[in-house]
């Protein structure tokens, strides 16, 4: 096995003082001779060329952020079955077993979802 030595890593070391180095150089430049003309009309907030209306905390329904948040759980759930596919043959049955536990997890937590109503859209 190969020991690394600190001097393996200078090219690396190099490559982000230099992405910072420009990332700041840009925005220092950019912030120095761009035009400051500032008015009531262009500092006002807008939403797509749309002026803004009412009180931007109007409450929203949980169920909004809810499906979301589900969503994102049961979309992660391909993040984990892409490489285990990839990778079936090699992983055999032991992986097989592990992909049937993860799945009868995730469906379980599908399941508690349905039974609790989460999906349900009618009013309350």
């Amino acid at each position: 096995m190969k020991e690394y030595l600190p001097s393996d890593f200078l090219p690396i070391l190099v490559l982000l003082v230099a992405a910072i180095g420009f990332i700041v150089t840009t925005m220092i430049v950019t912030h120095a001779i761009g035009p400051k003309r500032n008015s009531e009309l262009k500092d006002a907030p807008f939403e797509c060329g749309i002026d803004s209306e009412g009180d931007a905390r109007a409450p929203i329904s949980i169920k909004y952020f809810l499906t979301a948040i589900l969503f994102v759980l049961f979309d992660v759930e391909v993040i984990f079955m892409y490489p285990w596919a990839v990778n079936f043959k090699k992983l055999g049955w032991f992986g097989f077993s592990e992909m049937v536990v993860f799945l009868t997890l995730l469906m379980a937590g599908f399941y508690y979802v349905i039974r609790k109503g989460v999906l349900n859209w009618e009013r309350d």
